[in-house]
């Protein structure tokens, strides 16, 4: 079975060719993070005029990368939901369109599911037998807008047993990078910056949140009013200036702690689902946090996508849309579909 997955929720214009769920044919991604660099995060309307000149030229090379027509062409899938309200209506109007045109079903896929799903095209996991995930598994679901821990007995099972109360781990990773100076995307800047740096150097808290919910913003915080202090002015000193105060070595050594303080808060948690009486077979790594080398040195025992295939793009799309056809889940009405910017996994329609 060949599929056509198509990703635009925020701004990677992507669409890949997949078969049977595994095997990729095509992979292709047309990034905007130069056009966003400037500004320290994305916006909008100019992601979604930026997809809109992108697009059919990506599906046009994945299908010419993937040696086939749209005869070969099985279903096409395209994410649906949460992301950016032009962003998502780019990619599914051209989803619809197509299905129409090349009379082909059309499913809609949950972002968060596809990343899950980014783990059985190609799993990494060192010391096991087994190829791909096994359930019942827990799912820590770690990127820019979201962080969950989910619960999956099954493909296309999910539970929500653990959420953000505010910022996204992601987005934490950025909101840090814009404080010592560092380029967005602030996730592969810290990583960067910390290889340099002593992640015992400064002590930064964990929010203390019940169960097995997180809570970022206070973290985030707490990077600016210890650079603040380390510096040496007042709360109210403009936080887009200090990084002309601090040194390449104080820089290194913020990035290396609030690095290690994520990725133990992200460690603990999920430490903490398995030990909550649930049947737990496997843990996947999911988003684009996932690709950290330092979270998957601190979770030996977790299975993770290759890193090309950690943030958005098609082949994820794609691969879930498989596991929902081989579930029963039945084509939508092209002529019907809608978007939804913010809806869970558990409340897909």
């Amino acid at each position: 079975m060949l599929i056509l997955g198509i990703e635009t929720s925020c701004d990677e214009t992507a669409a890949a060719v997949v078969k049977d769920g595994r095997e990729i044919l095509s992979n292709v991604v047309v990034s905007q993070i130069d056009i966003f660099a400037e500004y320290g995060g994305v916006i909008p309307e100019v992601a979604a005029r930026s997809h809109l000149e992108a697009i059919m030229p990506v599906i046009d090379k994945a299908l010419l990368d993937a040696s086939c027509t749209w005869e070969d062409i099985d279903a096409i899938a395209v994410t649906h939901a949460p992301g950016l309200l032009g962003s998502l209506l780019i990619g599914t109007l051209t989803a619809r369109m197509l299905a129409i045109l090349h009379n082909k079903p059309l499913y809609a896929v949950h972002h968060l599911k596809s990343h899950v799903y980014a783990n059985w095209i190609s799993g990494v996991k060192a010391n096991t037998f087994s190829a791909f995930p096994q359930f019942p598994l827990l799912a820590l679901v770690v990127s820019g807008g979201h962080t969950q821990i989910l619960y999956m007995t099954g493909h296309n099972q999910f539970e929500i047993i653990g959420t953000t109360h505010d910022d996204a781990v992601g987005e934490c990773f950025d909101k840090a990078a814009k404080i010592l100076g560092l380029p967005y995307p602030g996730g592969p800047s810290i990583a960067k910056a910390a290889l340099e740096g002593d992640p015992d150097r400064y002590k930064l808290p964990h929010p203390k949140v019940d169960g097995l919910d997180f809570s970022f913003s206070g973290l985030k915080t707490a990077v600016l009013r210890a650079v603040q202090k380390e510096v040496g002015v007042l709360i109210s000193y403009p936080s887009h200036k200090l990084k002309e105060l601090l040194t390449p070595q104080q820089v290194a050594d913020f990035a290396a702690s609030f690095q290690k303080t994520a990725v133990d808060i992200l460690r603990e948690k999920l430490a903490l689902a398995m030990n909550s009486g649930r049947e737990v077979q496997s843990v996947v790594l999911a988003g684009g946090v996932s690709a950290n080398k330092a979270l998957r040195e601190a979770l030996p025992e977790a299975y993770f996508p290759e890193p090309s295939l950690s943030g958005d793009n098609g082949a994820m799309v794609a691969a879930a849309c498989y596991y929902e056809i081989i579930s029963g889940v039945q084509p939508t009405d092209p002529y019907k579909l809608n978007i939804y910017p913010r809806v869970s996994i558990e409340d897909e329609k």
